[in-house]
Order: structure tokens, then C-alpha cells, then sequence
């Protein structure tokens, strides 16, 4: 039985500055493109039957640097849409609503939570029965990977909001005794050897 893996784009300004960004279509930073290549040992070896790809530039440059060679482009595997509150922060949104999560509340002339679990389920129903073939790698963005990684477990939408994911990192989906787990999460790329890592979250 193989796994599904979770592959976050590298940063982008947005992203660097913890601004929601769904359908702006921003390049990596010179440090996102950094993080991507360091992503190519993590993956060398690794044999898909299909790899997926959110249509974001952002997204397949990653998977580019990486090494990676794309099957195709799942328009569904694009980040939560925000509607209203695309380029804004957590923080300045909560300055007009104070109590707003967008795990619970989603976005005006956005996507719900709802909406993205049934996007996200439909992606797993694609890829899922791949995996008697082998591996599959899907390349996406934070809080749509976010909530894929809940649904594989069966969890609400909502329950991504427990599952961290930072900017070009790794997650691995499986199976253990005929249950769909979480296998690894929020894996980054190791460091250079004799280089310290970055301090701090990748968002």
C-alpha cells in the first residue's frame, strides 16, 4: 500500500507575512525557491504513480526546484478561497471581528469550511485507490493541505486548524493495522551540514 504525500509551496511574500493568499498568484521569494530545491533530497528516490499540483505558480515552481515531475494540475488542490479577506492578516481581520477563525466562520464571498472538506474529499476520492499502485504526492498550499490532512482521518474540516503546516514541508499520509493515519507531519528539509536551521515558523 503506498502513501500520500503532502508537499507545501516554498515561501512567498504573503506567505512571509502571514497574509491569506488564495487566488493571488505570487512567485517564491529567493528564499522560498531556497526552500524548495532543499526539498529535492527529502524526495529523491520517491516513486509516484501520480503527482498532483495546485495550478498556483507558487505551488508547481516548488515541486519544479524540487525535482519533482507534475502528472497534472488539480484545479481542486488550490488554496482555500478567501474571498474578502485575500491579502489580509489573521490580525488585522480580527481588529473588525474579533472572535473570527477561519476554521470555524470561513470567508465572506469565500469558501466555507464545508466547502473546502467537500473539495478536499473529492481530491482524496481521485487519489485514494492509486494507492494500491504505489505512492502519490500532492503539492498544494497550508490550510487546504491543512484540512485534507483532517478528512484523511476522518476528522471535520475544522480539525486542520490543529494540524501546523509551514512553508515547504513534507507531510506523509498512510495507513497502520487498515486505519488511515498520519504517518509524519510538518517535515522540513534538514539543514545544510554545519549550518544552523532557520529559527522560528516557515509560514
Amino acid at each position: 500500500m503506498g502513501e500520500i504525500l503532502l508537499i507545501r509551496h516554498g515561501e512567498t511574500t504573503w506567505s512571509a507575512s502571514q497574509r491569506h493568499t488564495s487566488y493571488t498568484d505570487l512567485p517564491l521569494t529567493p528564499d522560498g525557491e531556497r526552500q524548495a530545491r532543499a526539498l529535492g533530497p527529502m524526495l529523491a528516490g520517491r516513486q509516484f504513480v501520480r503527482l498532483l499540483s495546485s495550478p498556483r505558480q507558487r505551488a508547481l515552481r516548488t515541486a519544479q526546484l524540487a525535482g519533482l515531475d507534475v502528472s497534472a494540475i488539480d484545479p481542486e488542490l488550490a488554496e482555500w478561497n478567501y474571498g474578502e479577506y485575500e491579502g489580509r492578516t489573521t490580525v488585522d481581520i480580527q481588529e473588525d471581528h474579533r472572535h473570527w477563525s477561519i476554521w470555524t466562520d470561513g470567508c465572506p464571498g469565500g469558501e466555507s469550511p464545508a466547502q473546502v472538506g467537500e473539495r478536499l474529499d473529492r481530491v482524496l476520492a481521485r487519489v485514494t485507490p492509486l494507492l494500491d499502485r504505489g505512492n502519490v504526492g500532492l503539492v498544494g498550499h497550508g490550510h487546504s493541505l491543512r484540512v485534507l490532512g483532517a478528512r484523511w482521518l476522518g476528522l471535520p474540516p475544522a480539525a486542520g486548524g490543529l494540524l501546523r503546516l509551514d512553508t515547504a514541508t513534507v507531510s506523509v499520509l498512510g495507513h497502520e493495522h487498515g486505519r488511515q493515519v498520519i504517518q509524519r507531519w510538518n517535515l522540513p528539509a534538514p539543514p545544510p551540514p554545519g549550518s544552523e536551521p532557520a529559527p522560528g515558523a516557515r509560514h
